[in-house]
């Protein structure tokens, strides 16, 4: 789901007059975490989550997206072999928006082992899906059933970079489009690099763009990217050094230029440094990323003029391993998953200055590992 569309719209509707949101966590189910995909309800007045159960039983379904209809949800299975190739999985589900319950349509090959990614373009169209293991980005059509199909677009990255153990060869970590979907954007961990495809949402084509790729600091291992909603700054979060890049963005050319980096842990940190998540509030005032080891949520205020950011807070996620976080739909709220201690805590963001302060409500679930909100039945989106 384009999340800038949702935010917007929420905020135009105003937190007091909103119902309950539907929302969905995906879990690890191996070795013997979660089930599957779980739903809860999420009051936008106090930010506490009621549990709906297990909404799907699916392998690993450790990354999701929503359609921008709010009635269709994907999601990547994040395992090594798919019918006896090396490969993973997407599988797609239709929506009961009153009960939170997926009905499971059907599954596709990612085209390469240990996918992490999914992104679904606006018009519904496409799911593009990055695999780490394999190194390789592929799109999967969608029918107009909401059924996946076979790969339309499947590219192999190759080559290795400066840190033996975890950079051999490529990790495509992300695929993401800009805000006007015109370019997609796949960080590769492997390649310390950002790799630029031309999209075609109706051919259902990635081309090599030119330039190709942005680079990043050699074993800085570029895991995410994203985009300010005013189109101009994409921010870049590394997980081998726990950094994040600013770049300005050129939407005609969908290059990238770096012009900041800015660490996500203290100076005087001395663990592993081990980033994981951004996110840019929907304001476009505050940016927010994770540090699992550090197990804290990075808080920075953003130059309106420059995309810089300066860091303001860090704030203990009271929980292990902050895999993922998202922010609400009204943008009142931060929802931090704990992968290893088996919890959401939930976050209240202060308007003004965009630092968090814990609400006292707290989720256990097992094994979460990605976040996603849907505009409950009624409700515009």
């Amino acid at each position: 789901m384009s999340t800038a569309i949702l935010f917007s719209n929420s905020i135009m509707a105003g937190a007091a007059e909103m119902k309950p949101s539907l929302v969905y966590v995906g879990t690890f189910t191996e070795p013997t975490k979660g089930r599957g995909i779980y739903a809860y309800r999420m009051d936008p007045a106090t930010g506490a989550m009621t549990p709906l159960g297990l909404a799907a039983e699916t392998p690993s379904p450790t990354f999701l997206d929503i359609d921008s209809s709010g009635q269709r949800l994907c999601a990547i299975n994040e395992i090594n072999r798919f019918e006896d190739k090396p490969a993973g999985a997407a599988s797609v589900f239709s929506i009961n928006r009153e009960t939170g319950k997926l009905t499971f349509l059907n599954q596709r090959s990612s085209g390469g082992p240990g996918p992490c990614c999914v992104m679904l373009d606006r018009a519904g169209r496409n799911a593009l899906v990055a695999n780490y293991a394999g190194g390789s980005v592929a799109m999967l059509p969608i029918g107009s059933d909401g059924r996946l199909g076979e790969a339309s677009a499947f590219i192999q990255h190759s080559g290795k970079s400066v840190n033996p153990d975890r950079q051999a060869g490529p990790h495509a970590h992300c695929m993401t489009l800009d805000p006007a979907e015109h370019f997609a954007f796949a960080c590769d961990l492997g390649l310390d690099k950002v790799l630029i495809y031309r999209f075609d949402s109706t051919a259902g084509i990635l081309v090599p763009n030119d330039p190709p790729s942005a680079q990043t600091r050699p074993g800085s291992g570029p895991r995410h990217i994203a985009f300010h909603p005013n189109g101009r700054f994409a921010y870049v979060i590394h997980e081998l050094d726990s950094t994040i890049t600013v770049f300005k963005y050129d939407a005609a050319r969908g290059s990238l230029e770096g012009v900041q980096t800015v660490s996500t842990v203290p100076d005087d940190f001395k663990g592993k440094k081990w980033a994981a998540e951004v996110q840019v509030h929907p304001s476009g005032k505050f940016l927010y990323a994770s540090n699992r080891s550090h197990d804290s949520i990075a808080v920075f205020t953003i130059d309106s003029a420059t995309g810089k950011l300066a860091s303001i807070q860090y704030e203990p996620t009271q929980g292990k391993t902050p895999r993922y976080f998202t922010l609400d739909p009204t943008g009142k709220y931060l929802l931090a998953a704990n992968q290893d201690s088996d919890t959401i805590v939930i976050f209240k963001v202060d308007d003004a200055t965009g630092r968090l302060k814990a609400t006292g409500n707290v989720v256990q679930i097992p094994g979460p590992a990605c976040i996603k909100f849907v505009p409950d039945a009624g409700q515009e989106h």
